[in-house]
């Protein structure tokens, strides 16, 4: 690995070490809510080195506390757990043992960089004040934080301010992406359910095809963002579930899509609600069939608040240099993150950290063939470290 000069020697001394506890938990993927082995081995580190642990918040979220010295200030670092119900495509030696799930949006890695800090900032009790580790399940079902704060996670933790990172495909090695604002889009589930009359494939005009109306309701909904959500702004809507029949010669009696949809503003959230729900009434309408509609809220959109930002800004670029900070636009697309919900409540930062653009850690996320780059821990484990210095003086 070619090292920044200001990565933490410490924390580069411990990369063998937490590359194989990140390889462990990638072998042992678990599903949200269902994290029981990564929990345990989460707080058997952090009780070994000195934590203060509290488990089971919000199901299997677990709490490391350090105070040090006498300051007032409060930190909170997150970092998710859960892995994917995805069959594994690759041909790693630390593969997952878990048929059917995987860890393909690199919350193995996220973990490790969480505890190799936690192992340095412990060792070198180098800050005044308190650090609260929050280790966070079931984020990729985007209710993780959120049941984690309905059990009065920051009641009993309380936090000045709450950070966190995600790996970023696509970009190098020793590169993050940060920015104040807009880092992540909102996120809503949609069901739709035509309602017709089945019958025989042969007698279609004795029935009300909820196939037909299916189809014109899917190609209609593409117009939305094209039609009613002004140009400079950013929104996408995909229909990624359609289930009907069972039969090639019978019309079904019913049809129902899954869409999800995303933003960048609360003004064109509420544009897409209204839109949607018109359209799909609309189209039922036409084709004289009832329809069930359900626009469900997921996480709102992620905003880093400015005082934060620049701060962690600040950090990176020490370690790395300002040249290898690049805004949201450089990498991705409408990825949606339920740390929303923490950033909801208090200030705070979530950033980009690069994960490689060639491989299995240049491959795209929720993929059968991705994996985290090992190479990014020091990476991460320096910035938290860091970050912890820098806020907890």
């Amino acid at each position: 690995m070619t090292s920044s000069p200001n990565l933490v020697p410490e924390i580069e001394a411990l990369h063998a070490e937490f590359i194989q506890i990140r390889h462990h938990i990638h072998q042992h993927p678990e599903l949200g809510f269902e994290e029981i082995g990564t929990s345990k081995l989460i707080a058997g580190y952090l009780r070994q080195w000195g934590y203060d642990i509290h488990e089971g918040i919000g199901g299997t979220g677990v709490v490391g506390v350090l105070k040090l010295g006498d300051g007032a200030r409060t930190i909170g670092l997150r970092a998710d757990m859960d892995a994917l119900p995805i069959e594994e495509n690759n041909s790693l030696l630390h593969q997952s043992t878990h048929a059917g799930k995987m860890h393909a949006c690199g919350h193995d890695g996220h973990t490790a960089i969480l505890l190799c800090a936690a192992k340095y900032l412990a060792e070198s009790k180098c800050f005044n004040g308190t650090l609260n580790l929050i280790f966070q399940p079931a984020e990729e079902t985007l209710v993780g934080a959120l049941r984690m704060m309905n059990d009065g996670l920051f009641e009993r933790f309380p936090c000045d301010a709450v950070y966190a990172l995600h790996n970023a495909p696509g970009l190098p090695i020793g590169y993050f992406v940060a920015a104040a604002g807009t880092m992540g889009a909102s996120a809503d589930e949609v069901t739709i359910r035509l309602i017709g009359q089945g019958g025989h494939g042969a007698m279609p005009h004795l029935t009300k095809d909820p196939v037909v109306a299916a189809a014109e309701t899917i190609l209609a909904l593409q117009t939305i963002v094209a039609r009613n959500v002004p140009a400079r702004d950013t929104a996408v809507l995909t229909v990624g579930m359609v289930s009907a029949g069972h039969a090639p010669n019978v019309i079904p009696a019913d049809a129902t899509l899954k869409l999800s949809v995303r933003s960048t503003s609360p003004e064109v959230r509420l544009l897409l609600e209204k839109r949607i729900g018109e359209v799909v009434r609309g189209v039922a309408l036409a084709h004289d069939m009832q329809v069930e509609y359900d626009f469900r809220p997921l996480v709102s959109t992620l905003f880093n608040s400015e005082a934060e930002t620049t701060l962690a800004k600040q950090v990176i670029s020490g370690l790395v240099g300002p040249h290898n900070i690049v805004s949201p636009g450089s990498n991705g697309g409408l990825g949606s993150e339920d740390f929303a919900w923490m950033l909801d409540r208090l200030p705070g930062c979530y950033v980009g950290l690069g994960n490689g653009n060639s491989g299995p850690t240049g491959c795209s996320l929720h993929n059968p063939g991705y994996d985290f780059n090992d190479l990014a821990i020091p990476y991460g484990a320096s910035y938290w470290a860091k970050l912890v210095q820098t806020y907890l003086v």
